[in-house]
Parts: structure tokens; sequence; C-alpha cells
């Protein structure tokens, strides 16, 4: 019920401020203020997506809580959305979502709503900078498996 309500009353919204901004400064520049901000928005959209993912690639990368990037990129992704959709409304939520601190209290009010479990293990893993030996055996190509590799190993 909460999201039909939604797609009744942004677009209403959305139309009321069309022709409120209209009559203020007319068409022309309202549809321009549209495209502006949708160009824009695609810009910093694609940045900001280009930096959470690097940031959920360290994460992985460090064996660290990944939580805070996926949501970042979640909320980029929901912007993009929005500013692509055209509107007032839809534009300023877009362009907040985009917005560090706006992210980071998004974050925080999730954060105290979800848990975060790593597999295997009841405590984030920490990146490990030990060297481990082990030994290794040859297989010579008669013994050697007929079936292709699984991608999980390099050859």
């Amino acid at each position: 019920m909460p999201l039909l309500l939604l797609f009744i009353i942004i677009p209403i919204v959305e139309i009321f401020l069309f022709i409120e901004v209209g009559g203020w400064i007319g068409t022309w520049p309202t549809l321009l203020i549209v495209v502006l901000t949708a160009i824009a928005g695609t810009y910093l959209v694609r940045s900001q997506g280009r930096a959470v993912l690097n940031d959920l690639r360290r994460s992985f990368s460090d064996y660290s809580d990944p939580s805070q990037p996926l949501v970042r990129g979640a909320m980029v992704l929901v912007a993009g959305a929005l500013l692509l959709t055209p509107g007032f409304f839809t534009d300023t939520v877009g362009f907040l979502l985009l917005a560090p601190p706006v992210q980071r209290k998004a974050f925080d009010l999730l954060r105290q709503k979800m848990r975060v479990y790593v597999a295997g293990s009841p405590q984030p893993r920490q990146p490990r900078d030990e060297v481990i030996d082990g030994d290794f055996t040859e297989v010579p190509p008669e013994q050697q498996p007929t079936h292709r590799p699984s991608g999980w190993t390099r050859h």
C-alpha cells in the first residue's frame, strides 16, 4: 500500500512543481533546468558509482565489512534513477542521496536495523600478512583431469 501511495503522490507533486516553477520562470527555462539536472546527475552518478565500486573492491580484498559500500552503491543507483526521472522533487531527492552526509546518516540508520555476519566466522576476518608454506607435486599428463577447471583455480 505505501508503494502505491508513492506512485500516486510523487507524480502529483511533480506536476504541481512543474506548473508552479513554469509559472515563475517560464516554460523553456523550466525545461532547461530539468535537462541540466539530468546531465549533472548523470555525471555525478557515474563518478560516485566508480568510487563505490573501488570501495567495494577494496573491502573485499581487505576482508573488511562490505555493507557500507553496498548501501552507498544502492543509494547511488536509486539516485541515478531519480535524477533521470524528469521533475524537481525527484531531482532534489536524487541529489540528496548523492551527498556524503546524507549517505552516512542513512547508513547509520540502516546499520541500527541490520546485522552483518561473515560466513563461517562469528567475527569479521582481518587481512592476513602471513605466508603459508606448502608442498606440491606435478600431475603427469595421463593422470590430469579430463574436465575443465572450475574457474576457482589458476593454471
